[in-house]
């Protein structure tokens, strides 16, 4: 008898130890090769935080949120300019913003390298009953097709922003939190120029960054600071950039919400269009 039950003990070990490492490895084990991997495996709903909560490391992890996000909508005010609409900063540029100053403004649309300007009275009058304007810039020395007003898309991007926050030699500091309608926000601001700001951009051509620091600081270079509310997902809610010289834009304001939203931004119909071939106007202007 104690023979036979030592003899089932054994077994049950035996079996017990096989189930656990049969687990264990199905569970952990990894794709084949020949595996497609799954779209959540592939494209995660969002970066995990990082472990450095310092005001860098929540920047940081605002940066990586923002680039997932994609799109948001923006209520923006830069110096005389407002409006409100989606903004798609990635894959591909998309913006469609109804200006409201002055008082019922025409409307703008940019899709990738074609732009749509009017939607308003003034413009379909204008245009013989049609209320779209559509149009492209030249072309650059090089050949490349630039976005219509990239510097006014540069300045609300918000990953842009993000990344001239947390660029080398850009301190961060914690300011607080503070109460935004029904949610606490945490405030952070560093200070930079406008010279690290473009710098810090190097997804965008030369040409382009030049056009951003020109549009941030026009007539000369200015330090800036940059105010940052970040809700409790680490999404920037709020940007604030203020000049402090002499010469440069004072308060440009962006609010951000709907942060990877099912947002939506389209062309009008080709039938409402008048096309006005290309503009000689900057592709950096605002």
């Amino acid at each position: 008898m104690a023979v036979r039950r030592r003899l089932a003990a054994g077994t049950a070990a035996v079996l017990l130890a096989g189930g656990l490492t049969a687990c264990g490895s199905g569970g952990a084990a990894a794709p084949t090769p020949s595996r497609t991997p799954t779209p959540t495996s592939a494209s995660p709903t969002g970066p995990a935080k990082p472990t450095d909560r310092s005001p860098h490391g929540v920047l940081l992890s605002a940066q990586l949120n923002a680039q997932t996000a994609r799109r948001a909508k923006v209520n923006y005010r830069l110096g005389s300019d407002a409006g409100t609409g989606p903004l798609f900063w990635l894959p591909k540029t998309a913006l469609q913003v109804k200006r409201t100053t002055p008082a019922e403004a025409e409307q703008l649309i940019v899709v990738d390298t074609v732009a749509y300007q009017g939607g308003d009275a003034a413009a379909t009058a204008r245009l013989g009953g049609r209320h779209w304007e559509r149009f492209s810039v030249p072309p650059g020395p090089d050949g490349h097709k630039e976005i219509p007003y990239a510097g006014l898309i540069d300045l609300l991007n918000p990953a842009e922003a993000l990344a001239a926050a947390t660029a080398d030699g850009v301190e961060a500091q914690f300011v607080g939190e503070e109460k935004s309608e029904d949610a606490t926000v945490a405030h952070y601001r560093v200070t930079t120029d406008a010279e690290r700001y473009a710098a810090a951009q190097t997804q965008l051509s030369p040409a382009r960054r030049d056009g951003l620091r020109a549009a941030l600081t026009p007539g000369g270079s200015v330090s800036l600071t940059l105010d940052l509310w970040l809700n409790d997902k680490d999404q920037l809610v709020k940007l604030q950039r203020t000049g402090t010289g002499e010469i440069g834009r004072a308060d440009d304001t962006v609010v951000y919400t709907e942060f990877a939203g099912p947002l939506s931004v389209q062309a009008p119909a080709e039938g409402d269009t008048v096309d006005a071939g290309t503009r000689s106007v900057s592709p950096l202007a605002r």
